[in-house]
């Protein structure tokens, strides 16, 4: 057979199986593609596709399910992705826009790429070697609690609550205010607890336990915003597939509560000329994974940042990649605003 016509045959099952989850035949490519040849011909692709390891009989009926190379091949195959439609783009527009914060927004991303693709969608929280404090906040509220608000240069918003034995004065509020961003503003958070534990409080704040305080959650937000993690949405999808997974779903489970694998994982996809990164079966090296699809993209300006989707290798993978790329690009382009 020709080689144009053995991949429309390999297209066509690899449709047809992720769309049915159902072995694919003969008769049903015959009668749901234009192949423009016989049903023995097509038998006789389809048994040439198998000696190629591209598609295998999982049972004695004659329908045939790609295998991980057939996935690979069908993915390498893709040329252009086709654009998302009007209503995909105002939706990513209307959710991005509207949230208030980076990890708000980053939550929002996640949730909007789970619904686009009925995959489990993850993003790895923003790289802060070079972002630094940039303002912060001190609320009063009533005599038993203190509010302070830090905001990093990168869009970042942390809060803690913190107990306190006596009422604070706006005045007071706002001196405190004044004196950490003269020492601490424009420090980067990867410093900052080293500036913390080199500075001497001034006479005015010494006998303010509130000024303790208020060190030790500066400390504690500037080591979480350099925490590497990644925030996921649509963990319950892969409920629906379960059966895709031929031993067990928990290996899967597994590796996302456990976040170091993704993060491994992501470090070493790299992206190809489409602009996304594809990894199939036992292409992710990680056993846990060994039956699931990644696919993923950088945003932002910083390589080392990537979102994507991860989910059974039976998945719709030109629809998934199309809008991996679409909402990293829409997310970046924000971020740069």
């Amino acid at each position: 057979m020709t080689e144009p016509r053995r991949l429309d045959v390999l297209r066509a099952i690899v449709e047809d199986y992720v769309q049915s989850r159902e072995p694919v035949g003969s008769k049903a490519l015959l009668d749901r593609h234009n192949l423009g040849v016989s049903a023995a011909t097509i038998r006789n692709d389809m048994a040439l596709l198998e000696e190629e390891g591209l598609i295998a009989a999982p049972h004695t009926s004659s329908g045939r399910i790609p295998t991980e190379k057939g996935y690979r091949r069908f993915v390498d195959e893709i040329g252009e992705l086709k654009p998302l439609s009007r209503a995909e783009r105002d939706a990513i527009n209307k959710i991005l826009d509207r949230s208030t914060d980076l990890d708000e927004m980053l939550k929002s991303t996640v949730r909007l790429l789970a619904r686009l693709t009925n995959q489990v969608a993850m993003i790895q929280v923003p790289h802060y070697d070079t972002a630094s404090l940039k303002n912060l906040d001190l609320v009063g509220l009533g005599s038993t609690q203190v509010l302070m608000v830090m905001i990093a240069s990168n869009g970042t918003v942390d809060q803690r609550m913190m107990p306190v034995q006596r009422s604070y004065s706006d005045n007071e509020m706002n001196d405190l205010k004044q004196w950490l961003l003269n020492n601490f503003g424009g420090v980067q958070l990867a410093e900052l607890a080293n500036k913390l534990n080199r500075t001497e409080v001034s006479p005015a704040h010494q006998a303010e336990p509130l000024v303790q305080q208020v060190f030790g959650a500066l400390e504690e937000m500037a080591q979480a915003a350099n925490a590497q993690r990644i925030i996921m949405a649509g963990t319950a999808n892969l409920a629906r597939v379960e059966g895709d997974f031929p031993l067990s779903i928990t290996p899967v489970l597994e590796a996302l509560e456990e976040q170091v694998v993704l993060l491994k994982l992501f470090s070493e996809l790299e992206a190809d000329s489409r602009g996304v990164a594809v990894a199939i079966g036992t292409e992710n090296h990680y056993g846990q994974l060994s039956d699931a699809a990644v696919i993923a993209t950088t945003y932002s300006t910083d390589v080392r940042n990537k979102l994507g989707v991860l989910g059974p290798t039976r998945m719709n993978y030109p629809t998934s990649m199309a809008s991996v790329r679409a909402v990293a690009r829409y997310l970046s382009k924000i971020l740069a605003n």
